[in-house]
């Protein structure tokens, strides 16, 4: 097999291909051009978007040339691929916004330096051509391609069809037909990629770039990310894992990662990580109390590429400095680094900066405050009812103290060097600075 298609197979990103064989057979004589799409649809992408990028990343590197195709125009559609409900409709200005919010985040793990001699990367947006389509003629050329009974055999159609699939969700899959069209046409795209749920799209396009200009074009779908308890990747306490990170903070996005199930791991340092899969080998190899070292190289790499190093040595500090002023040792935070020669600063009391934090008077704390309002002002927990109920099955703490009861008023006894550290469960923490 072609060494970039082996290198997705061993890291866990392909799930169907339209024609593998083939396929490999034109990545081994030539470099390929192929795309993959994102719909501006928030400011931020979140983790479980990134899935096919990191694979972008893979093929970039064995010199193959990327399209990351914002879809400002899909964007105005809505696709009903893995939807429950239609999507709401943006302005397009707010489609702009979100475009250019996303270009950067993208930016971290793809190359899109113009320079760059192999593998040069472009960002292109459909609503360059979409924007200015002629419906009659779109209908008349396009349409005709398409067959509605073919269609309705879509899964993303099928489960739509039982809560109501709108007509103009319908026309989204010829849209993005005519992307993989126009893409070849233009740029000359081989390949579309995407994640499963996009597999009905995907094969409309390879079939209408056939029919219309007579070429041999693939498609190829990654797996939908689940985590081992079955749940959905990318989500915490706090909902999302978003990119931005003035909604998803860097020292959060480390916790995110560090906090994974031991099941995990592995998995997750091929898929999000860009480390050499001889060394994820030996890590895999770690059993018990030791999978917190891979844990930690997890956390640190994911933020790193994600928010720089800087960011990704900084949450590691205050990880490190939340675990030691809880008093719980190192908790698997070692002193040997997180991978790509990160030896992480020592946990100072600046390193704590990083965890999550608010500012209270010493008057309010001097008449005390009720322990449900304190943990509801924090992100630890949404409401009082959550802090109640986080109180009543003992996961609590304020320095390290389990908090035993509902009714407990905190007050200046609670606070040493001028701030309170908040736990919630084993791993989450939050400071209370009194100023």
């Amino acid at each position: 097999m072609n060494a970039a298609l082996e290198t997705l197979r061993d890291r866990g990103f392909i799930k169907q291909c339209t024609d593998m064989e083939a396929l490999d057979a034109l990545m081994s004589k030539q470099p390929v051009t192929f795309y993959i799409g994102v719909d501006p649809t928030g400011r931020s992408l979140h983790i479980g978007h990134m899935v096919p990028f990191y694979a972008m990343h893979h093929l970039q590197e064995a010199g193959h040339n990327p399209i990351a195709l914002i879809g400002g125009g899909t964007s105005m559609i809505g696709d009903p691929s893995g939807k429950s409900e239609m999507r709401l409709m943006l302005t397009i200005e707010q489609i702009r916004e979100n475009s250019e919010a996303i270009k950067e985040q993208l930016g971290s793990v793809v190359d899109f330096t113009p320079s760059r001699e192999r593998g040069r990367a472009v960002m292109l947006n459909n609503y360059d051509w979409l924007g200015s389509l002629n419906y009659i003629e779109f209908l008349r050329d396009i349409g005709k391609h398409f067959s509605v009974n073919r269609m309705l055999t879509f899964e993303s159609y099928k489960q739509r069809l039982e809560r109501g699939l709108s007509f103009i969700e319908f026309n989204y899959q010829l849209l993005q037909s005519y992307d993989f069209l126009t893409l070849y046409q233009q740029h000359g795209c081989r390949l579309q990629m995407g994640g499963d749920d996009q597999w009905g799209n995907i094969v409309a396009g390879v079939e209408l770039t056939r029919r219309v200009a007579g070429a041999e074009v693939f498609g190829l779908t990654f797996p939908l990310i689940t985590r081992s308890d079955g749940k959905k990747m990318g989500k915490s306490e706090k909902g999302a894992v978003f990119l931005d990170p003035a909604v998803f903070s860097p020292y959060d996005f480390f916790q995110y990662w560090r906090n994974v199930a031991d099941a995990d791991v592995v998995r997750f340092l091929k898929l999000f990580t860009f480390l050499p899969l001889e060394e994820i080998d030996e890590l895999s190899k770690l059993k018990d109390a030791e999978i917190n070292r891979a844990k930690e190289i997890l956390a640190y790499e994911q933020t790193r590429i994600i928010h720089g190093a800087e960011e990704a040595d900084a949450a590691l500090a205050a990880a490190k400095a939340a675990f030691s002023a809880g008093g719980v040792g190192s908790g698997g935070f070692g002193t040997g680094g997180a991978g790509s020669g990160a030896t992480g600063p020592g946990a100072s009391g600046s390193d704590k900066d990083a965890i999550p934090s608010l500012e209270i008077t010493a008057d309010q704390i001097e008449t005390g405050v009720p322990v449900m309002d304190l943990f509801a002002m924090t992100d630890l927990c949404a409401s009082k009812s959550d802090a109640r109920r986080l109180v009543q099955q003992g996961g609590a703490r304020i320095n390290e103290q389990k908090i035993e009861t509902i009714d407990e008023v905190i007050g200046t006894a609670w606070v040493e060097n001028g701030e309170m550290l908040l736990k919630a469960g084993k791993k989450r923490y939050f400071r209370v600075l009194v100023v």
